[in-house]
């Protein structure tokens, strides 16, 4: 079978869903026997992971992103000749038009924009606004990263449930044997990019709410770039607030020892459809604190502490209870390492191909 996976993603600036793609892809060569994994547009080999920057050069990237433009414009008259050779072609989120000439499948991350507008722009509303319409209404089978997100497409969209297989994506191996980065004090690590919906904000008043003994004992180290709507975050942060640490972007290669250097993860998201953080943390053995909505009890199971992440008062009392307890640190951080191993990238991959070929 040859399967051909639309990666323009991994040619713009993107975090999970890049994160995703590259992994995902690499994992399915390394899976495939008889079956032929194909990176659409053009993409024989992957360079480099790098949230900031194409994993091409600039030359070939222009080309690829003109390519993608003239698609979405112009439609299937680009489409068809370049994916009728695949028996099936999965779509990513930037490709509007659906090919007519292949089986189509594409993946369901989130509904974010849907559930909370206020967090995005009115182009990004509309870009998924087509998606919905163009590509998940009308595939031939659609993989969602996790049941709550699956839900959500039956509920927002009316897809038949028996059409959305639920695949977890996976965790690098290197996070299941990390050495954890040495660092001065012990710290409560924070990881994500900066926006609304990461619900940094609710974080820091929960930090500030810690008795002042606790937090001489620790630091809050809040690390990813910048993202959207965050210019009142960076603002606070920017401004010093007492034991904070803002590292910014993290490269992929320092994330596995960052994170199993951490004392506990604190991931008080808003909403996820999968939350690669916590899954990343129980491989790395290191207990979270993290919301009990969406996806996140899904996901982190009894590897975590679950709280309401609209509330300083939760927030800041199961830090606490974390941080004054290493036996209760001990025994998360063990059952979330067990939990883990469902999120392996080797799984995710053979659970793809079965996908693909059922299809």
């Amino acid at each position: 079978m040859r399967i051909g996976i639309d990666s323009t993603p991994l040619l713009i600036r993107s975090a999970g869903v890049k994160n995703y793609l590259y992994r995902w892809i690499a994992s399915l060569r390394d899976a495939a026997s008889s079956d032929k994994i194909e990176a659409f547009p053009f993409l024989r080999s992957l360079g480099p992971l790098d949230h900031e920057h194409s994993v091409v050069e600039r030359i070939p990237t222009f080309w690829r992103l003109l390519l993608l433009h003239l698609a979405n414009t112009a439609g299937t008259p680009i489409l068809d000749p370049l994916t009728s050779r695949y028996d099936v072609f999965h779509v990513s989120n930037l490709i509007r038009r659906r090919p007519l000439r292949t089986l189509v499948t594409a993946t369901v991350y989130d509904f974010t924009c849907r559930l909370m507008p206020q967090f995005h722009t009115a182009a990004n509303i509309e870009a998924d606004r087509l998606l919905d319409e163009n590509i998940f209404a009308k595939a031939d089978g659609l993989i969602a990263i996790s049941e709550n997100t699956r839900a959500d497409a039956v509920r927002f969209l009316g897809i038949p449930a028996d059409r959305i297989s639920v695949i977890y994506p996976g965790v690098p191996d290197d996070f299941f044997h990390a050495a954890p980065t040495k660092s001065g004090k012990p710290y409560i690590l924070s990881l994500g990019t900066i926006e609304p919906r990461k619900n940094i904000d609710t974080l820091l008043d929960a930090w500030l709410a810690l008795s002042p003994s606790i937090r001489d004992e620790y630091e809050l180290v809040i690390a990813g770039p910048v993202g959207w709507s965050s210019d009142n975050t960076m603002a606070r942060i920017r401004g010093g607030v007492p034991g904070v640490r803002h590292l910014g972007y993290v490269p992929e290669s320092d994330l596995p020892g960052l994170t199993a250097g951490a004392t506990l993860l604190a991931y008080p998201s808003l909403y996820e459809g999968f939350g690669f953080p916590v899954a990343q943390a129980m491989a790395a053995g290191v207990p979270i604190v993290t919301s009990n909505v969406s996806c996140l009890p899904e996901v982190a199971g009894d590897g975590a502490l679950l709280v309401d992440p609209r509330s300083v008062e939760e927030l800041s009392a199961a830090l606490d209870r974390l941080l004054t307890s290493p036996s209760l640190r001990k025994t998360l951080g063990e059952r979330g390492a067990v939990r883990a191993e469902r999120y392996r990238w080797s799984v995710c991959a053979r659970e793809s191909l079965d996908f693909f070929h059922r299809l």
